[in-house]
């Protein structure tokens, strides 16, 4: 099998999942060019990564669903693939579309204002509306964190943490500062301690939070 990735994307979470349960996915990391030619189209036709290629030819795309794939085939009990009649798989599944389907698509707006405005003027006013969600959104995950005494998001670490500590690298793309939020800036460091994160990030061309200059990743 194999996965397709791109530095500064989603997809880093499914290669951090990888590194995590030694699951037997080859990693490979594109270009942006890439993403629009025939041979990566005939793959994913959306030109988007991550895209998970099976033995069998078969295609999966969406971070969430890869790393359910992932949990559920190769994760065992050590991160995330907990069965989903266990509370921790349950907050686990209901956290990651958290992630997905408000944190992530609130980051659109920064990323691709031009979706949602017509004018300078307004991709600016989306702009600035997608900081002040993201803020709220920042503001529970960082109580989160604190309610289960940290560093992890969950009781026990999950790939909900690969999401989130993916996600928390945009905010360097943005007049935010992750610093606003001390329990989500303890849970970027420590998962820059752990080894799978260090691999994803080494396999991405990426580097360590703390080393990334301001302005230096792409969604």
């Amino acid at each position: 099998m194999k996965l397709y990735t791109l530095p500064g994307t989603c997809a880093l979470a499914p290669n951090i999942a990888i590194a995590w349960s030694g699951a037997p996915i080859e990693v490979i990391c594109l270009d942006r060019k890439q993403l629009k030619e025939k041979a990566y189209l005939a793959i994913n036709p959306r030109g988007q990564v991550p895209a998970l290629v099976f033995d069998d030819g078969d295609v999966l795309t969406e971070a969430t669903a890869i790393l359910d794939y992932i949990g559920a085939a190769h994760g065992g009990e050590g991160h995330a693939a907990y069965t989903r009649d266990k509370k921790l798989g349950r907050k686990e599944a209901e956290t990651l579309s958290y992630l997905s389907s408000e944190v992530h698509a609130t980051f659109k707006c920064h990323f691709a204002p031009n979706l949602f405005a017509n004018s300078p003027k307004t991709e600016k006013q989306t702009r600035h509306k997608a900081y002040w969600r993201l803020d709220s959104q920042f503001e529970k995950l960082d109580a989160q964190i604190a309610e289960t005494d940290g560093p992890w998001l969950l009781e026990r670490k999950s790939y909900a943490d690969a999401y989130l500590y993916t996600i928390g690298r945009w905010v360097e793309k943005t007049p935010m500062a992750l610093e606003d939020y001390p329990n989500l800036l303890a849970h970027q460091l420590e998962m820059e301690k752990d080894a799978g994160v260090l691999l994803a990030l080494e396999r991405q061309g990426m580097t360590p939070r703390g080393f990334v200059p301001k302005g230096n990743e792409e969604e």
